[in-house]
């Protein structure tokens, strides 16, 4: 209270705004492991099973041949990798520090950086998983073709981003009605494994059932994503403006439930649990 406050410039507190995020971030990757290394491995065993059962699967229901015509394991890795690139990031933002978190005593942290790091720690375990995995199929296994890189890239980002705005929206809530949210957040990423469409193509789906899967902005990525892999599958039912567009709308309404919840937050509601 005795030490004078220097004033700095609008790009040092940006810089300093960004520099604080990077520490963040890499705690948040560390946070979960000990050793990072082992943290990026966890991630890829997921994965990896992940597309191990589909594939086993498939293979078992002689399925294999009928999805889309071209490379089936990366068929399957668009939808894997695009399914828990949402769901991780999601669930990482909600478990984000709030603002009665005990790191939030310590200046300048605040709980936009708190958000932006468990965001950003996500997108990075999985993108650098991805790029692993893709990479040691390619030289081990056989060549991987895609089509579209850039595209497939942008819709991994869209479903990252709509996952972390999702996510937000619900950390906002959260301290209001924390077992509500818990759980509808668990049933959201549960349903995934069937409304995100990552199982089946999207213009093989007859059309009364279209509805049941369009609200789900995990199911348009990843129909969007196999346009861009394959270059004879046309996406016809689904856009990226729709994610994009419900990523936006729910990061302002996220931002702003919690400025609200940040103003009227108490220590004292951990206690009620």
């Amino acid at each position: 209270m005795f030490q004078r406050q220097a004033k700095r410039s609008r790009v040092a507190r940006v810089f300093s705004l960004l520099s604080l995020t990077y520490h963040a971030t890499v705690r948040n990757v560390r946070k979960g492991s000990g050793n990072a290394i082992l943290g990026l491995l966890s991630n890829m065993a997921q994965a990896v099973i992940l597309v191990a059962v589909f594939y086993a699967m498939f293979s078992i229901l002689g399925m294999k041949g009928a999805p889309v015509r071209g490379d089936f394991i990366v068929y399957l890795m668009s939808g894997v990798f695009l399914f828990l690139t949402h769901n991780k990031a999601l669930s990482s933002v909600l478990g984000a520090e709030g603002p009665t978190s005990p790191m939030m005593k310590h200046a300048p942290m605040n709980t936009l950086v708190s958000i932006s790091s468990a965001a950003l720690a996500a997108l990075y375990l999985q993108l650098l998983a991805f790029g692993v995995i893709l990479i040691g199929v390619h030289v081990a296994w056989r060549p991987v073709e895609i089509h579209d890189p850039a595209g497939l890239m942008r819709n991994f980002i869209l479903a990252w981003a709509s996952g972390a705005a999702i996510g937000l929206v619900f950390l906002a809530l959260k301290p209001w009605a924390p077992g509500l949210v818990q759980l509808v957040s668990m049933v959201y990423m549960r349903a995934n494994m069937i409304s995100s469409g990552k199982m089946f193509v999207v213009n093989q789906l007859p059309g009364f059932l279209l509805p049941y899967f369009t609200w789900n902005p995990l199911f348009h990525t990843i129909d969007q994503a196999r346009g861009a892999a394959f270059v004879n599958y046309f996406p016809r039912h689904t856009t990226e403006s729709y994610p994009a567009i419900l990523a936006v709308t729910c990061l302002m309404l996220g931002l702003m439930g919690e400025f609200y919840t940040r103003r009227r937050a108490s220590a004292s509601w951990a206690a009620r649990q």
